[in-house]
């Protein structure tokens, strides 16, 4: 079979959570015996690359990728609806005649990409990996930092997101009125305006969820988003894969019974990840109860990295930085938890499978999409979102009885690996290419 996966970035310069989802079914397709190829982009802005459509090969995966800085956003609707990228991904996909596509992302690609491979009879596969399809920022978050289920019916919500994003400031009243007049008026878009940007923003759920329909099957990672996607207006049949993890599977090294606690954070260094809220979570503990190891770029964010560390003043708090991707195992064998302290709604992240496969209790933020995953007392814990209280109360129970807390190594598991993961996925392919 001749497969081609789009994602909006990739390896080597992009290496987070669909990139390397993205990365181990080429792999594991390749070992399968499949023709595989991927093609991904340059963000505008980034450095450019010499060539429109350049090629190489990572991992022995061939790689076209599109240099976006050459069609740069001239409005909101860019962002996910571009039909000046038809004829890059008609040219590349006449040149590659896939019997069959899997979109990971459709960043950079657009939804034009999705009407291209309908023209071009190409059955298509989406894995939904977050929010793009109805979510302004990818995130359902609102702009007061409260969780979202998504666009209301004047698309009010999105235009505070927005608002926010560039920094104007308006009383709430404004949004609802803008999005009562746009939704009164002709469908359509108005050009380098502030009602085109406005009505780019009101009408980006229906373009998408219009453009979704061209997919022959969907997946989602967990029920959460599945249920997501679904509330917001989407119908076809969306099948729930679990991503899979290959880690080592050993069991943790012993540790001295009443021997301090280490906690560890390992991710993006960037707010809505919630680092901030464990290191003062972590201030509320008594002096020498645990170590905590922060794990991330120090130079994503150097502002918020400068506040982390204003935070983390005279705490047991360590900045470790980054390491290479096949250090996890040893990086995790050395925690009694891992916290995922986010904000956001996260969706199956690879750091938390990662976690629980190598034996180490997670945790985490009381947030769907993670939460099917932990049972509480047997592979984790839970606190309130962005509680620092909440956080704190339960560290605080856990350092009294540490020897306790590692005895659910036993009970902490994840067996589910990328070849397992990828082998559901082409039961998916075949149900496609039959129809």
């Amino acid at each position: 079979m001749k497969i081609t996966l789009f994602v909006h970035c990739f390896f080597p310069t992009h290496f987070y959570g669909t990139e390397r989802y993205t990365l181990d079914l080429a792999r594991n397709l390749l070992a399968l015996g499949h023709e595989v190829s991927v093609i991904s982009a340059i963000f505008p802005g980034e450095p450019p690359s010499g060539e429109f459509v350049s090629y190489y090969e990572y991992e022995a995966v061939p790689v076209y990728c599109i240099d976006k800085n050459r069609l740069p956003h001239t409005r909101i609707k860019d962002t996910y609806y571009q039909p000046e990228m038809k004829s890059v991904h008609t040219d590349l996909l006449l040149k590659l005649r896939p019997d069959l596509v899997h979109v990971t992302h459709l960043i950079n690609h657009t939804g034009t990409l999705l009407e291209t491979l309908s023209d071009l009879k190409i059955p298509t596969v989406a894995t939904m990996t977050d929010f793009f399809g109805f979510c302004f920022n990818n995130k359902l978050e609102a702009a007061n930092e409260s969780l979202c289920r998504g666009p209301n019916t004047l698309r009010s919500n999105c235009l505070r997101c927005y608002s926010k994003a560039v920094g104007y400031k308006f009383p709430g009243y404004v949004f609802h009125a803008l999005g009562r007049y746009l939704f009164s008026r002709t469908p359509g878009f108005t050009h380098g305006s502030v009602a085109g940007s406005v009505l780019d923003l009101t009408r980006r759920p229906d373009i998408l969820r219009t453009c979704y329909q061209h997919y022959s099957a969907t997946i989602a990672p967990t029920k959460f988003l599945r249920d997501a996607y679904i509330a917001n207006g989407f119908t076809l049949p969306i099948r729930e894969i679990r991503f899979g993890v290959d880690i080592s599977r050993a069991s943790k090294p012993l540790r001295e019974p009443n021997s301090r606690l280490r906690l560890g954070f390992v991710g993006q260094l960037a707010r809505h990840k919630g680092p901030d809220i464990l290191i003062q979570a972590f201030r509320e503990l008594p002096s020498g109860a645990a170590d905590l190891d922060i794990f991330g770029s120090k130079e994503q964010e150097p502002q918020y990295m400068e506040e982390l560390r204003s935070i983390a003043q005279g705490l047991d708090v360590h900045f470790r930085g980054t390491f290479h991707p096949e250090r996890m195992a040893e990086i995790l064998s050395d925690l009694d938890f891992l916290v995922i302290p986010s904000r956001w709604y996260e969706n199956s992240p690879l750091v938390l499978l990662n976690a629980l496969a190598t034996h180490t209790p997670v945790i985490i933020s009381d947030v769907e999409g993670m939460t099917e995953f932990v049972t509480e007392g047997t592979n984790g814990f839970t606190f309130r979102r962005g509680n620092v209280s909440s956080l704190a109360a339960l560290l605080r129970r856990i350092i009294k009885d540490p020897a306790r807390a590692r005895r659910m190594t036993a009970t902490t598991e994840y067996s589910r690996t990328t070849e397992i993961m990828t082998k559901d996925v082409l039961d998916v392919y075949r149900s496609v290419l039959v129809q």
